[in-house]
């Protein structure tokens, strides 16, 4: 019996500091989640602190987004069409700078950007720049591509209905929109992944470059 007797404290206390030590774990954690919340990742500290957060205007910023993954490179023979169903490959517009835009009325981005470049359209009317914009909407959706870039005038329309000419690319597009562009020697000169600024000062600066380089 004393031997039981004088079991039982070591027992209780030995639960007692298990659940004292659980508490205390417990409490580490809930504050180590807690300073994690009150403090930024230290990399966007930096970048606030640097002040190099890019505005609206510099992500979508054309001289900052082009990239150049085919310099140098001929496009494909890819048959497209134009809005009277003629026949078309990128190399008809040899002879012009031209920024071939790949997009569809069911990506948002694409939409948001095509004023952007019917303005651009409008500050090159009469130079050896064309603005291709090419949908790869089905026949189902036809008319309804067609009335969005009546809506953006002076764009004209072309349509790939098998929608393939993103995979006919080298490398081929990673998504909607998809802007290449090509010099006067039909040649690739940079691309765009995503929307961009096409009436910004970025964008005439790249035109006017290459215009003046092919």
């Amino acid at each position: 019996m004393n031997d039981q007797s004088a079991g039982k404290p070591r027992g209780g206390v030995l639960t007692w500091a298990l659940w004292g030590a659980a508490a205390i774990g417990v409490a580490a954690v809930v504050y180590i989640i807690a300073q994690s919340a009150s403090k930024p990742p230290e990399t966007r500290t930096a970048v606030a602190s640097s002040g190099a957060v890019p505005t609206a205007a510099e992500t979508h910023d054309v001289a900052k987004k082009l990239e150049h993954p085919a310099d140098g490179s001929a496009p494909p023979a890819y048959v497209f069409f134009d809005g009277h169903g003629k026949r078309l490959t990128a190399a008809d517009f040899k002879g012009k700078v031209v920024i071939m835009n790949l997009w569809a009325t069911w990506c948002a981005p694409c939409k948001l950007e095509m004023p952007t470049l019917a303005k651009l359209a409008e500050t090159y009317a009469g130079k050896p720049v064309a603005i291709v914009a090419v949908s790869i909407d089905k026949v189902d959706e036809l008319q309804q591509a067609k009335a969005f870039i009546a809506a953006n005038a002076p764009l004209g329309f072309y349509n790939d209905p098998d929608a393939k000419l993103p995979w006919a690319l080298k490398p081929s597009a990673s998504g909607m929109p998809t802007t290449i562009i090509l010099g006067k020697d039909g040649l690739e000169r940079g691309r765009i992944s995503g929307e961009a600024d096409w009436n910004g000062e970025g964008a005439k600066a790249t035109i006017d470059k290459i215009l003046a380089q092919s």
